[in-house]
């Protein structure tokens, strides 16, 4: 039998929320809040040490973290974009005495994602072969949740600005092996966004 890769996994909630009127990190989820929500998610997937970027509203999110499981960064340019928090997050990485086979990246604000479908995007993943398991929406849009091989790891931590993971994912297509996640994708960009969605999952 094949022993399970360690995967990295570095959920990305550094963002300012601008088009929003309170930290979206934070918002009701549950019982709890969108970050934690994605936190107690990681927690229940196989095999992985789960790494948390952090940015603006800092104090108040890290005060309200469960820290025990979890390993914070804190991103102090957060402003320079989500690229700029995967690199700031897989430096980190890179740094830990832990030698790991990929990097998983997930979002905050994404809450229909479920500990079962991200634990099939690393039942997908062989290490050394240089795969990226990345998530398919509407259009054949790819993105996150995706899991690289540990060779892309100098790539992501070149990231910069507002250029994420979506842009090696596409460089390197023909190392794509995509994961139907159509009914699991529902980012959170507006509050008109959270409200509906909030509505459609708590009865």
């Amino acid at each position: 039998m094949n022993q399970k890769p360690n995967i990295a996994n570095l959920i990305l909630a550094a963002g300012g929320s601008t088009r929003m009127s309170s930290p979206k990190q934070l918002l009701p989820w549950k019982g709890s809040f969108l970050l934690n929500h994605a936190i107690t998610i990681a927690n229940k997937i196989e095999n992985v040490t789960t790494f948390v970027v952090l940015g603006a509203y800092f104090k108040d999110i890290h005060s309200k973290l469960d820290r025990t499981k979890i390993k914070i960064i804190h991103n102090q340019k957060w402003k320079n974009g989500l690229g700029h928090s995967i690199a700031t997050g897989v430096a980190f990485i890179k740094n830990q005495p832990i030698a790991y086979d990929g990097i998983l990246i997930m979002l905050a604000d994404q809450p229909l994602i479920t500990a079962d479908f991200v634990n099939q995007v690393i039942r997908l993943f062989e290490p050394n072969k240089k795969q990226i398991i990345a998530s398919s929406y509407e259009n054949n849009t790819m993105g996150v949740p995706a899991l690289f091989d540990v060779a892309y790891s100098d790539e992501l931590q070149n990231l910069n600005k507002d250029m994420g993971a979506k842009r090696l994912i596409h460089d390197h297509k023909d190392q794509v092996i995509t994961i139907d996640a159509k009914e699991f994708i529902s980012d959170i960009d507006t509050l008109e966004d959270y409200q509906r969605l909030y509505t459609a999952n708590h009865q």
